[in-house]
């Protein structure tokens, strides 16, 4: 499943951003606790334990947890159900960028997306006729309860949560044995699906692959998933699902969370800023590098040379406090879910109660949707800045444009350096009086709490 580019398919990406339709299911309380981030995932993976997860599974090994729970079965099928896709049509939604129609047989997979928008009475005749899996993506989009789970997940994995319903007839598989890319959770909402998993090719996988049957060999672990029923595995298990014959139709939810968040990536990101800052420090780093370098064939003595820069870094690095990734935190900042709400969405984007003073006291708000990071200074124009303080939320993210792959805009603050002191204060207390800010004067204090009410971000206490 794509993090943030338009998911695959051979319809033609056309039409207007669909509004946000209403298709709740009418359901009972949720069986899932949604007090915190780590509630909401201990809840999710009930009745093993978090720490046994992270410990046993967690990018290790699948588990798949066999749950006999009529009310939890009961909560899953509200999540989505066949019968949401005719009011979803209704309100406008387009093949390739919210549906993909398509069956693998023998050894084939074959593909039916039309052009342009989808018509339900069309798309119940090939999932009738062709027993072709209907694939919608990102459904929180829509689904307020998904958009509850999704977001609170986020929370708790600091990472974009993305999702697909995939919905196939009996007797019928949608796609081809593959691996993804990101850790899998799979929830049956719907009728039965057979699964088979199989050992790794490449464990850990940072890309998406589909796998010849032929290469595959044995399951390591087939079973059938009922409602209610979670399975998880992680990125790189080759896996492949289908219906059993005579059954009703299945439904499964993927949801789906740590795509390009590894070591790797997070080395990536960290280490330009490490080289900006050791090379303002360091002349070594600042001369030019040979003539005709980049015209040589054979690189031995420049190997040799790096060798010695990244030994240098590497030493620095142990000596720092603080170690930035000003990409990727304001890609997660900028591409994640708004947070849920339920009512008037105002709190989130007009600054309300009492007007921060240097007597007040303030506390942070939404903590989980706010990252704090340094990085250039993106005004071109003023190099005597060097590295700047960036705030980056969420809170005016766009819910409907969520992981399809759109346009978005960073939201946000950005300080000079000397203020992250008292915003390091303001993230680590439960309220601090604005007196009290590591700034030089009041005007700076005053500046910084009236910018962060300004974004919604801080309360007068």
């Amino acid at each position: 499943m794509p993090k943030k580019g338009r998911p695959a398919g051979d319809g033609k990406e056309e039409g207007p951003v669909p509004k946000q339709v209403k298709v709740e299911a009418a359901c009972g309380p949720s069986p899932l606790n949604f007090d915190s981030p780590s509630g909401l995932f201990e809840s999710f993976i009930s009745p093993i334990k978090t720490e046994t997860f992270f410990k046993e599974f967690w990018e290790q090994k699948p588990l798949l947890i066999q749950r006999d729970d009529p009310a939890l079965a009961t909560y899953y099928q509200s999540l989505f159900r066949l019968s949401d896709l005719e009011s979803l049509c209704s309100w406008g939604i387009y093949y390739g960028r919210d549906v993909n129609v398509c069956r693998y047989v023998h050894g084939k997979k074959k593909v039916f997306n039309k052009d342009g928008r989808v018509h339900f009475l069309q798309l119940r005749q090939d999932f009738d006729q062709k027993r072709a899996t209907i694939q919608f993506h990102q459904p929180q989009r829509f689904k307020d309860e998904l958009w509850r789970v999704q977001e609170k997940l986020e929370c708790y994995f600091g990472s974009l949560v993305g999702s697909n319903v995939y919905i196939t007839p009996a007797g019928a598989q949608g796609l081809p044995p593959h691996y993804d890319d990101v850790e899998v959770f799979i929830l049956q909402l719907e009728g039965e699906k057979h699964w088979r998993l199989y050992q790794p090719t490449v464990p850990l996988a940072r890309e998406y692959s589909v796998e010849a049957e032929d290469r595959i060999g044995r399951p390591t672990l087939e079973f059938t998933l009922k409602p209610g029923d979670l399975l998880y595995f992680p990125r790189g298990t080759i896996h492949q699902a289908d219906t059993p014959e005579g059954l009703a139709h299945s439904t499964h939810l993927t949801i789906s969370t740590y795509q390009r968040s590894s070591w790797g990536d997070f080395l990536l990101d960290t280490i330009s800023g490490l080289v900006f800052d050791t090379a303002k420090a360091d002349m070594a780093l600042r001369a030019g590098i040979p003539r005709q370098l980049l015209l040589q064939v054979e690189s031995t003595a420049v190997a040799t040379k790096l060798s010695g820069f990244l030994r240098m870094l590497a030493d620095r690095m142990e000596g720092t406090k603080e170690l930035h990734s000003p990409d990727m935190k304001e890609d997660f900042a900028m591409n994640r879910l708004p947070p849920y709400y339920t009512g008037d969405r105002a709190e989130l984007v007009v600054p309300g109660g009492e007007l921060p003073g240097l007597d007040s006291t303030v506390r942070l708000q939404f903590r989980d949707h706010v990252v704090l990071t340094v990085g250039p200074n993106q005004d071109l124009s003023d190099e005597t800045q060097g590295r700047m303080v960036y705030v980056y939320h969420s809170l005016q993210n766009r819910r409907d444009t969520h992981m399809m792959g759109n346009e978005t805009e960073s939201h946000g603050l950005r300080f000079p350096l000397s203020y992250m002191d008292a915003l390091k204060q303001i993230w680590n207390s439960s309220a601090i009086s604005v007196k009290d800010l590591k700034l030089t004067t009041d005007e700076e204090k005053q500046n910084l709490v009236l910018s962060l009410w300004t974004e919604c971000l801080i309360q007068v206490v």
